[in-house]
């Protein structure tokens, strides 16, 4: 299967890029840059190109059968007006893309894997959300505009392709993702809650993550919404307790909500308030989870 990642040298593009090449698959990473790779690098199943060649050449993209597409600008960032602009520019504007290259070729991708997030579906102490859950309006929620106006775009652009909007929670990994920042207080002994603690963290393990975009892709029943999680959300108390177990360090160390939004403003809702998002299409096409429980795939990080 040849299968091209758009956005393909971030931190689950990496991943998937390597896990598709092990599996026999020839991989086409498409990024902003070349760096050292130099134009149309090809190494071992993986061809490095990026957006401005394939504006001049699509033959890289000849023949793909399938389509991941992870682009757009990160939410590790102070979300200026500014930052807003670029934030959800940057996803709707390379989605257009995508879908530019897509249809001009023949015959195309057959599938298409597009990112999401599990924002859609607004933030809630209380609610349960599967795919097929009722969404109401955002309400100012700057993650639902985003996650609304993108999966719009992925409909729009690919109305002819078996689309899967891939609404991903918390990426657990040792090399990106918020993983790394979240675990850091209790490394360093001063781990604890996050403001109430009562917020839900929908979270996945990368390895999970990228097996389930694989099975997406190879899966002909998948299509439309997929909740990328774990099958078990936890809260931010239950999840900063399983993290003190797992680094042997206390969990006691509550971080107030003012602070947090002091020091990152509006961003601090990515860690103050959350959804309990249940991967009910996946589970139901008996996609199979290796680490379904936090404390095991934190264990698995930490070894």
């Amino acid at each position: 299967m040849k299968i091209a990642i758009f956005g393909g040298t971030g931190f689950i593009g990496r991943a998937l890029a390597a896990y598709l090449v092990r599996e026999g698959s020839e991989v086409v990473v498409v990024s902003r840059k070349s760096g050292n790779r130099g134009s149309h690098s090809v190494a071992s199943g993986l061809i490095h190109c990026t957006w401005s060649e394939l504006e001049r050449d699509l033959s890289p993209l000849s023949d793909v059968q399938a389509i991941v597409n992870l682009a757009g600008a990160s939410l590790n960032q102070r979300w200026t007006p500014k930052a807003r602009r670029i934030i959800l520019e940057s996803r709707l504007t390379t989605t257009r893309k995508v879908a530019q290259f897509a249809a001009a070729l023949s015959p195309g991708p057959e599938v298409v894997v597009q990112a999401s997030a599990v924002g859609i579906y607004g933030t809630s102490l209380t609610g349960e959300f599967t795919e097929a859950a009722q969404r109401t309006e955002g309400n100012g929620d700057f993650l639902w505009e985003v996650t609304e106006r993108w999966e719009a775009a992925a409909k729009q652009g690919f109305p002819d392709r078996r689309l899967i909007l891939l609404r991903t929670g918390v990426v657990l990994g040792n090399d990106g993702g918020a993983y790394p920042l979240m675990r850091l207080p209790f490394r360093l002994g001063l781990g604890g809650k996050v403001g109430t603690g009562r917020q839900w963290v929908p979270w996945i393990h990368l390895n999970d993550l990228i097996r389930l975009i694989d099975f997406c892709l190879k899966n002909p029943a998948m299509a439309g919404p997929v909740n990328a999680v774990s099958p078990f959300p936890v809260t931010n108390e239950q999840f900063s307790a399983v993290l003190g177990r797992v680094h042997r360090t206390p969990s006691w160390f509550p971080v107030p909500a003012f602070l947090l939004k002091l020091l990152l403003g509006d961003r601090s809702m990515l860690l103050l308030e959350g959804q309990k998002v249940i991967p009910a299409a996946a589970l139901e096409a008996g996609f199979q989870f290796i680490h379904p429980g936090l404390q095991e795939a934190l264990a698995d990080l930490h070894a």
